[in-house]
């Protein structure tokens, strides 16, 4: 499992990351407070306070290229 903060910023953001996220089989989590939603669920992201990073949970261990791919989501 891979772990690391993104920040989505506008309604654009949030689809182009669910669009990126749903080619991949593996799960997918994001954690905000005390709330865990499916990264595939738009309808979950949306209900998360999106004015702050975003812990992400990758749950498989070959998931570089997806990393690669969120690259300019991911905050420090």
């Amino acid at each position: 499992m891979k772990t690391f903060n993104l920040l989505l910023s506008s309604i654009n953001d949030v689809k182009d990351f669910v669009n990126i996220v749903s080619r991949y089989d593996f799960d997918v989590d994001l954690t905000s407070g005390r709330y865990v939603v499916d990264a595939k669920s738009i309808m979950g992201i949306f209900s998360l306070d999106l004015s702050k990073p975003i812990k992400v949970e990758v749950h498989d261990d070959n998931c570089d290229e997806f990393i690669d791919s969120l690259k300019k989501f991911i905050v420090d």
